[in-house]
């Protein structure tokens, strides 16, 4: 494997070898916009829906529609992650089916089921396909979309679950230009001193990744960044809660100050590096397990690493953390030039 290289994330020709992947993170913003532009009639259906005995969410964003919607939603809420329904759901309930990519059999199996006992189904998908064939019934609500991504379907989502009475309110524009700022930050033309995206990936050049998210949004970007990091630069890289980081970072010895990284043999493990996703939770024992981690990494020489969203929504904060660390992702990427 190619060692890590900090002159490729200022070389314009290294950083054309990731214009698709950039292109891609820098329009997750125009992509709500357009989402939501194309859910406007089916929102306005969902206005007049009387509420349900509990709602039911199904498909790959299932529990991060949970996580955003369940402190506040009236009714009980469930995340279902198998095909199907559970037998109790009917007529007085609300499913909920987000499915950017058409949707898989398990899926389609959970939106036959919906109809057919009678309840209502709101469901984000792609018109034509396979999944909304299946979706129509005078119960059925359809919120088209047409770019594939699954945040995107998720945004449009929480804004009709808001509109039917069950769920935060949620702005589509807000969550867009949350992530707008975040790609003009990371913009590959920006430098590696003003892009927080290339400092992070710097400091993970020689690094194995530990990714902590103390809320439950956090934790749940944490996961989706180090599948990214991990796609990106073929390495591992852990996302978990304090009690399963703690430990690796405080079998870490400390640095030898007098080590020369030109002469001296590397270290055949990688030294751990911990990020750390805040995104604003004043959750009591959010704190607690950050202090014990970062007290850890202060004793153990380990280098940390932070992203942080501080304003906007709950939804808005977890777009920005989660933006960040893909950008991070695709930076790493580039250093390590794997992207041909």
């Amino acid at each position: 494997m190619a060692e890590f290289d900090d002159a490729r994330l200022e070389n314009p020709l290294a950083l054309g070898r990731a214009d698709d992947v950039l292109r891609r993170l820098a329009s997750a913003g125009a992509r709500v916009r357009r989402e939501a532009e194309g859910a406007e009639s089916g929102r306005a259906a969902l206005r007049d829906l009387p509420r349900p005995r509990a709602v039911i969410a199904a498909g790959g964003e299932a529990r991060l529609i949970r996580a955003l919607l369940e402190p506040t939603c009236p009714v009980p809420f469930l995340a279902w992650p198998r095909p199907g329904l559970p037998g109790w759901v009917g007529a007085l309930d609300l499913v909920v089916v987000s499915a950017s990519d058409g949707g898989s059999p398990d899926l389609i199996a959970t939106v036959r089921e919906a109809v057919r006992r009678g309840a209502t189904l709101m469901i984000a998908c792609p018109v034509p396909s396979a999944i909304a064939e299946f979706a129509g019934g005078r119960s059925s609500i359809v919120l088209p979309t047409v770019t594939g991504d699954p945040l995107a379907a998720v945004v449009i989502a929480l804004a009709g679950l808001h509109d039917a009475g069950l769920g935060p309110s949620t702005s589509p524009e807000q969550v867009a230009d949350a992530m707008d700022r975040v790609a003009e930050d990371c913009s590959p033309h920006e430098s590696i001193a003003t892009n927080p995206a290339k400092d992070i990936a710097l400091g993970l050049a020689d690094a194995q990744p530990l990714i902590w998210g103390g809320s439950v949004l956090a934790a749940r970007a944490s996961r989706r960044i180090a599948e990214a990091i991990r796609a990106a630069t073929g390495r591992a890289a852990l996302a978990a809660d304090a009690g399963e980081l703690a430990p690796v970072i405080e079998a870490a010895g400390r640095r030898d100050p007098f080590a020369d990284p030109f002469t001296d043999d590397a270290p055949a493990d990688r030294r751990p590096a911990l990020i750390e996703l805040d995104d604003g939770s004043a959750d009591e024992h959010v704190r607690l397990d950050r202090n014990r981690l970062t007290g850890a990494a202060a004793r153990h020489d380990v280098r940390v690493c932070l992203i942080s969203a501080q304003h906007g929504s709950d939804l808005e904060r977890y777009a920005t953390v989660l933006q960040t660390g893909l950008f991070t992702a695709c930076y790493l990427a580039v250093g390590l030039d794997r992207l041909q």
